[in-house]
């Protein structure tokens, strides 16, 4: 099964025309960002692995993703988690409920009496080796942060490269959020020889600790990281009402559904940009990567209205 050349679609917001890359519409169960990560391990062979181990938030993009990985290539998935909120587990839903559909087995490491961080216990506990092989085992770094990721964002930067060639367009600058920047850093790696840009912004802590994920993976290049003056650091999770609502808007002005998590302060960033850059190059043409994570709004969009109420 080969993923590439999702549909590139043309929306404004805001007054501001850009062009969106449909990466959520990859594949109907295994789509997005962290199908891009993980592109490599779905057409690579591994004739010895059975289990792949991953670890992370119960509601995690990642989660969903490993267990449609695990199922179109036959392995079982473990997936390590520090706490199932009860009523997750009472009435699942979002990620966690899709990836129980798909059959993975999602472990609460504080069910197990242990007060390890899930890495931690995978490694101490669970006991793979330092080459993240042990018996039949692949374990996945939290979020896709490997140099494993490369293969997948580099045929997405050549479909962009594609895209802009056919389109004829001079200024490109591509955006997307960062979590742990991977994703952003592989694409501006593969990006700016052509001089298309790439934005991102941090949605997990702040500008340091996005740039300190960027040169764990050994890039000196970076992408650029934009911030919001109103918010110079996104506590990942944190209820925004800035970004319920313009998620929102989002959604009524392109007609599109965004990632409820990312998206939303990645476009206040933008917003920002735009505002102070369209004066000095008019001609810049935007393509937004849409990454996919929508099961994930499910959960996170009744925290808001819990919250709103």
């Amino acid at each position: 099964m080969k993923l590439a050349n999702t549909p590139v679609t043309q929306h404004t917001f805001n007054g501001y025309p850009f062009y969106l890359k449909r990466d959520d519409l990859l594949h109907p169960e295994f789509s997005g960002n962290k199908a891009r990560k993980f592109m490599a391990l779905l057409e690579a062979d591994y004739p010895n692995i059975t289990t792949l181990i991953g670890y992370g938030s119960p509601q995690a993009n990642s989660l969903y993703s490993l267990s449609a990985l695990a199922k179109l290539k036959g392995w079982k998935l473990e997936f390590y988690v520090s706490h199932i909120p009860e009523w997750l587990k009472q009435n699942p839903l979002g990620n966690y409920q899709a990836a129980l559909e798909l059959g993975a087995t999602v472990i609460d490491i504080n069910q197990l009496g242990s007060k390890l961080p899930p890495h931690d216990y995978i490694e101490t506990i669970r006991m793979p080796n330092e080459q993240y092989l042990f018996e039949e085992c692949l374990v996945i770094p939290e979020g896709g942060r490997s140099p494993i990721a490369e293969v997948g964002i580099k045929q997405l930067a050549q479909e962009i490269r594609q895209w802009a060639q056919e389109q004829e367009t001079a200024e490109l600058t591509v955006a997307l959020p960062s979590g742990t920047g991977t994703t952003a850093l592989y694409l501006n790696k593969h990006l700016a020889p052509y001089n298309i840009n790439v934005l991102t912004c941090a949605c997990v802590g702040g500008e340091e600790y996005l740039i300190k994920q960027f040169k764990s993976l050994g890039e000196q290049s970076h992408p650029t990281v934009l911030s919001s003056p109103e918010r110079r650091k996104h506590q990942f999770g944190k209820l925004y009402s800035a970004d319920y609502q313009m998620w929102q808007s989002l959604t009524q002005q392109t007609n599109v559904e965004f990632d409820l998590l990312y998206d939303p302060y990645m476009w206040q960033c933008l917003t920002h940009h735009f505002n102070q850059s369209r004066e000095h190059n008019p001609n810049q043409t935007l393509l937004y990567i849409h990454q996919g994570g929508l099961l994930g709004n499910a959960s996170m969009e009744k925290r808001y209205q819990r919250k709103l109420d």
